[in-house]
């Protein structure tokens, strides 16, 4: 998915199992916090939902090498705002495990890293929405700003652990250092579209929908 294979030695690779263990802990977390408020049959079927979408990011959308690693449309706040914080981090643990497992195996070694590299970003999401969306605003009503704020937190915390992950690798090379500037240009490219998938999927929600147990309660309802 994001890590290549041999960017980090087996020697050194522990470090990712660390991580994502981590991050593991704090996405049953949220699923439990999802439970309490939604119910298992809403966490199960966002879940599926989640899942589902992410392997299609994955495996369907265009993706492109570039410098130390490649350019995926993940779209990890779109993801967040529909579906909320537990299914949507499942979703991307799910659906990168079933590319690994069924079509990139020799990704497998660096699930750890890449898992730790989707959800961490996800997380700080969920943080900075609290922080930018008023408690009276719904997601449907968000701002153009607001939501590139969220994209571009998410694009700018994969670009940042993958750029962590070189690092760790491959020291601070000249070579390391000019893949992994390569690869965060382009991949700040993504958060000019993001936003605008994000207010799109808004948009269509807000006119087509009105609450389903499937999607984040926040979507259509004031905190």
């Amino acid at each position: 998915m994001h890590i290549e294979p041999g960017l980090v030695a087996e020697a050194k690779i522990w470090l990712s199992y660390a991580t994502a263990a981590g991050a593991g802990a704090y996405a049953l977390k949220l699923c439990y916090d999802t439970v309490r408020e939604r119910g298992i049959p809403s966490l199960v079927g966002a879940t599926l939902i989640a899942t589902a979408a992410v392997f299609s990011f994955f495996e369907l959308f265009p993706h492109y090498p570039v410098g130390v690693s490649e350019v995926h449309l993940i779209l990890g706040s779109t993801l967040f705002l529909i579906l909320g914080a537990g299914p949507a981090a499942i979703g991307l643990a799910a659906g990168l495990l079933i590319q690994g497992v069924f079509f990139a195996p020799f990704d497998l070694p660096q699930y750890g890293m890449n898992v730790t590299t989707l959800l961490v970003p996800l997380f700080a999401v969920q943080v900075l929405a609290r922080r930018i969306v008023a408690p009276a605003t719904p997601y449907v009503d968000l701002k153009y700003s607001q939501a590139l704020a969220l994209s571009t937190a998410y694009q700018a915390g994969i670009v940042a652990w993958v750029a962590f992950w070189a690092l760790y690798g491959h020291g601070f090379t000249a070579e390391n250092m000019s893949s992994i500037a390569t690869f965060g240009g382009a991949y700040m490219l993504v958060v000019l579209l993001e936003p605008l998938v994000d207010l799109g999927v808004l948009a269509i929600a807000k006119t087509f929908g009105r609450g389903t147990p499937l999607v984040e309660r926040r979507l259509y309802q004031t905190a």
